[in-house]
């Protein structure tokens, strides 16, 4: 499941991916004061989710990055394991990463119809 290189939607997911990355930083301070997770594991798992949504906005255009971008969605998403926030915050970015995918699928149907 992947757009192609040129789609104008890629620039959007990349810029979701991005925000999500911030999201999944910001969680790293949830995580130790509201969940009461050691800083070690903090920093491991909110890390991780980071580094991974930063990976996909970077190789997004190549087909190896949206292994990486779906992936991320999932790593988001549970995070919620860990601190229960996330579960709605990775849900409402997977989301508007889904639909954004959807939209561009669209503009490559109308592409090669018209």
């Amino acid at each position: 499941m992947k757009l192609v290189p040129t789609n104008p939607m890629n620039r959007v997911l990349m810029t979701i991916l991005l925000f999500e990355a911030i999201c999944c930083g910001l969680a790293i301070p949830g995580m130790i004061q509201v969940a009461d997770a050691s800083v070690g594991l903090a920093f491991g798992l909110g890390g991780t989710a980071l580094v991974l949504c930063l990976a996909a906005s970077g190789t997004l255009r190549r087909p190896f990055g949206w292994v990486l971008a779906w992936a991320a969605q999932v790593a988001c998403i549970a995070l919620g394991f860990a601190v229960a926030m996330m579960f709605a915050v990775g849900a409402m970015f997977a989301l508007l990463f889904v639909i954004s995918f959807v939209l561009g699928r669209r503009l490559e149907a109308a592409r090669t119809a018209g």
